[in-house]
C-alpha cells in the first residue's frame, strides 16, 4: 500500500471521538509570480498533526486537555523517518504530546491511546 493511502486511511479511522487528526503536507511552491510559497508545520513535520483529548485527574476532575499528536506514516515497518523528521518526533515526545511512526491503522492506534507494542 502506498504511504498516502496509510496516511489517509489513518486519518479517516482515527479522527473520531476523542482525538482530531489533520494531513500535514510540507513543502514549497512557486506561484504565478514566481514567489516561493512554503507550506505545512515546519521542515520535518509529521504527516498527521493533532490531538487527543484525555481527563485530568484528580486535582483538575473533570477539566477536558488536548495532547498534541505527531503520528509520521510510513509505506512498511522497514522505512524509517528522516533525521528531521526524528528530531520533530522527539520534541513533540519531551514535551509531552504523542509522536510516532507508523505504517497501519493499528500500529497508528497504538500511539494514540499508548498501548505501544
Amino acid at each position: 500500500m502506498r504511504e498516502t493511502a496509510i496516511v489517509n486511511s489513518v486519518r479517516a479511522e482515527l479522527s473520531s471521538g476523542d482525538a482530531r487528526l489533520w494531513r500535514n503536507n510540507v513543502g514549497v511552491l512557486q506561484d504565478r509570480t514566481g514567489a516561493f510559497v512554503t507550506y505545512g508545520l515546519c521542515p520535518g513535520s509529521s504527516d498527521l498533526i493533532g490531538y487527543r483529548s484525555v481527563v485530568i485527574t484528580p486535582s483538575q476532575v473533570g477539566q477536558r486537555v488536548a495532547i498534541f499528536c505527531a503520528l509520521e506514516g510510513k509505506r512498511d515497518a522497514a522505512a524509517k523517518p528522516t533525521k528531521l523528521q526524528q528530531q520533530f518526533l522527539s520534541v513533540v515526545r519531551d514535551a509531552g504530546g504523542i509522536a510516532g511512526v507508523f505504517s497501519s491503522v493499528a500500529e497508528a492506534r497504538c500511539l494514540l491511546t499508548g498501548d505501544i507494542k
